[in-house]
Formats: structure tokens, C-alpha cells, sequence
């Protein structure tokens, strides 16, 4: 697995799953599970059944990034 590059954040979907967002985050997949079950994940997360998710918006504002705008966003 490789470390995140500040392009490969741009492509990320809207959500993302755990080993992906602590990757992301430079955690350790189990480390990053630990920290899910125990509520002290670094942002919010969604519950999918099993599952966790990270919805991408919350995961770049830890790391004090944005997703860019694309054409289609309203400015309003």
C-alpha cells in the first residue's frame, strides 16, 4: 500500500472505507478499527450494518484540506 498523495485525495468517492481512510490518515489498518469501536476514530463515521464508512468531506477536514469544486457545484 502506498501513502496518499494530495492528488489521490481528489479522486477519492464520497465515502470511503476504514483501511482506506487510515491510510489516508497514516494510521495502521487495525489501529484505525481500534480506534472506530472505541468511538475515538479522528472523524465522524457511518455505521453500514458491520461496516464503518468515512464520509471523504469529514476525513480532508482533519487534515485541514478541501475537495475541490467541480464545474457543476452552485456557487450559491
Amino acid at each position: 500500500m502506498h501513502a496518499f498523495k494530495r492528488s489521490d485525495l481528489d479522486h477519492l468517492p464520497t465515502v470511503v472505507d476504514i483501511p482506506t481512510a487510515a491510510r489516508v490518515l497514516g494510521l495502521s489498518r487495525s489501529y484505525a478499527y481500534v480506534l472506530a469501536k472505541e468511538g475515538r476514530f479522528p472523524c465522524p463515521l457511518i455505521r453500514a450494518g458491520a461496516a464503518y464508512r468515512v464520509p471523504t468531506a469529514a476525513l480532508l477536514a482533519v487534515l485541514g484540506e478541501e475537495r475541490p469544486r467541480s464545474v457543476t457545484d452552485s456557487t450559491a
